[in-house]
């Protein structure tokens, strides 16, 4: 393989070595479905739709794995307040998630594990690690993961435990021995979703959901584990303590993890309330401009969100639609021998830069309306294609259209210019 990819762990550029040659096991951390999605997760998972189209056009077998989370404190808290059942919370918006994802042309992950459908496996986990000594039943009830006693912990992160202090990130327990501990199994309260264990009723801890369905769907090592930045540490770190203090062995080869959208000096959160739906840019702006704007800064960079930063979007992207527009592209299909598609194929193999390799677009799109070349028309849909850009009739993007998306009712999207 001639694809190289920065590896959070080692902190440095890595060949990639699939664990099964011609085959890629990618997880990537998915939503916790208490509300509509903003902007922010549409960065991080735009980002890993590139990695997997890219992983399959070059010629691997991928199985892209992308979990939901459908208990936790939030859907329990949210579903109370909108007189809801969990269930029916989490079903809501897991449509919610998928015609926004589906607006803005992702592509849907071959396995989407539930983490209400692994809590059998998720006590397994449990089991191992209370055997290897790295749980233990508190006396509150929950079952905690022993930090100190794992002595990689922090590998991912950096971090040292003797800085990490109490109450930064981590929830302080009196129940726990240190109050670097964190949950593992979740004692059940009154009114809550919970099932039976050898510890008694109750739930599982947010960290061990992920161990649990990555394990069971792709192996106990695999290739590439995916997320946000903020997912780094504790979730990730957490990840790597569980499972690797249950089967002793690597947990995923590669760690990937993209930059945040930025409002201004912060991230976009539901904690700093500083987000936009995707449904709300929807109604502002052409889906395929959104993902344009969001795919061709280096999925590893922090991207600032402004109206003016998405308006230049609009104004490159219809430059790459006129020339489609004026030259009729030729049938047919990449030819990956041709000097531009070189260059594309070099700049993805790159850890992925949709960077360079939209700025290959715009060489082409000049060529286009230099030569008239309906080959080179071809050659420039093509690998706008490889990134999910390009693939709507011209006059359809230059004129503005109405699309009406199911379950959410018309929406007006403004490409025309």
């Amino acid at each position: 393989m001639t694809l190289s990819i920065y590896n959070t762990l080692s902190r440095r550029q890595e060949p990639l070595r699939p664990i099964t040659p011609g085959k890629v096991g990618l997880y990537v951390c998915g939503m916790t479905v208490y509300d509509y999605c903003h902007l922010g997760h549409a960065r991080a998972f735009l980002g890993f739709d590139i990695v997997q189209r890219w992983l399959r056009a070059s010629g691997l077998a991928v199985t892209y794995v992308r979990n939901i989370t459908d208990v936790d404190d939030k859907i329990i808290k949210r579903a109370a307040e909108s007189g809801e059942t969990p269930g029916e919370l989490t079903e809501r918006f897991i449509r919610a998630m998928h015609e926004d994802f589906g607006a803005l042309g992702m592509q849907p992950p071959d396995l989407e594990p539930r983490a209400t459908q692994y809590i059998p496996q998720m006590l397994g986990i449990i089991e191992l690690l209370e055997k290897n000594a790295l749980a233990y039943a508190a006396d509150d009830g929950d079952v905690n993961f022993a930090v100190r006693k794992f002595p990689a912990y922090g590998k991912l992160s950096g971090k040292s435990l003797d800085d990490l202090r109490a109450g930064e990130r981590v929830a302080v327990a009196d129940a726990k021995r240190d109050p670097l501990d964190f949950v593992l199994w979740k004692h059940a309260k009154p009114g809550e979703p919970q099932w039976p264990s050898k510890w008694g009723a109750g739930r599982p801890g947010w960290h061990i959901e992920c161990s649990a369905m990555a394990s069971e769907t792709l192996g106990r090592s695999f290739d590439i584990h995916g997320g946000g930045p903020d997912l780094i540490f504790p979730h990730h770190e957490n990840e790597i303590a569980q499972s690797e203090g249950a089967f002793g062995q690597p947990f995923a080869n590669l760690w990937m993890h993209c930059g945040a959208l930025r409002v201004g000096a912060d991230k976009m959160s539901k904690s700093l309330g500083n987000f936009k739906t995707i449904r709300e840019a929807l109604k502002e702006h052409d889906p395929e401009v959104l993902r344009f704007f969001l795919i061709r800064t280096h999925y590893r960079s922090q991207i600032a969100f402004t109206p003016d930063m998405v308006g230049e979007a609009r104004s490159a992207l219809t430059r790459l639609y006129r020339a489609l527009d004026e030259v009729p592209p030729a049938a047919g299909e990449i030819d990956w021998n041709e000097p531009h598609a070189q260059r594309f194929k070099a700049a993805m193999d790159d850890d992925f830069n949709t960077a360079l390799a939209i700025s290959v677009l715009f060489d082409l799109a000049a060529e286009v309306n230099r030569s008239k070349s309906a080959e080179v028309a071809r050659q420039l849909k093509g690998l706008g294609g490889v990134l999910g850009l390009l693939q709507r009739e011209p006059k359809a993007f230059l004129q503005g259209q109405r699309i009406v998306t199911p379950g959410t009712g018309e929406l007006k999207f403004t490409g025309g210019v």
